[in-house]
């Protein structure tokens, strides 16, 4: 086609057409692209939510079957103590460690010791005059970080007693004793870990991980 022999209005109906063509192109494209957004959300969703609800299951089944064999293992070996659970079986390739221990947190005084001890930080710091640059200020409030389940580190809250001197007040002393007798014992955590012989005879760790796989 030769643009330059069309008229006006045939120049114009042609740009018009194109245009037209080019909105109706970039709305398929759009749709495509949303289609397949969708699409590949939806899929993740669906596996992940699969694996999840399979990992889960087997956690729980291995669990179970790990406290059977630990009890059983006790009988045969006649072991009278009542210990956490923790033991390593193998075979000629494959082995299964199991780890229990005790997990520590605290009960609801520590929400409370937690906001006194901002507000004695938050006085001390304006009594000290060199702002929050204060090294001790920034590592007391840095060891209150709550890890990803919301809780308070008991290491980092131990970290706080050893604090007591350098601040050397009252207050803060009474804050560390709220701390103390909030800490309790909850029960064990107990974790798997699964290895497996390489080539060169060597164990070499099974990561369940998904981002370690």
């Amino acid at each position: 086609m030769d643009i330059d022999k069309l008229s006006t209005k045939e120049r114009e109906a042609l740009l018009h057409a194109l245009s037209a063509k080019k909105k109706q192109e970039e709305t398929a494209r759009r749709k495509n692209y949303q289609k397949m957004r969708t699409r590949f959300i939806s899929s993740v969703e669906k596996r992940l939510r699969k694996y999840v609800k399979d990992g889960q299951a087997f956690k729980s089944w291995l669990r179970d079957e790990a406290e059977a064999y630990y009890k059983a293992l006790k009988e045969y070996g006649e072991l009278k103590r009542d210990e956490q659970l923790g033991f390593t079986v193998n075979n000629d390739t494959f082995r299964i460690q199991v780890k229990g221990n005790r997990v520590k947190r605290f009960d609801e005084r520590a929400d409370i010791a937690e906001k006194r001890l901002i507000d004695y930080l938050s006085k001390w710091i304006k009594q000290r005059g060199d702002g929050e640059r204060n090294p001790i200020y920034k590592l007391a409030m840095s060891l209150l970080q709550r890890n990803e389940y919301g809780d308070l580190d008991y290491k980092s809250i131990s970290r706080l007693y050893e604090l007591e001197e350098d601040f050397n007040d009252t207050e803060y002393t009474e804050i560390m004793q709220l701390f103390r007798e909030s800490n309790t014992v909850e029960g064990n955590v107990i974790r798997f870990y699964f290895e497996e012989k390489d080539d060169m005879n060597k164990w070499k760790r099974i990561e369940p991980s998904f981002n370690q796989m």
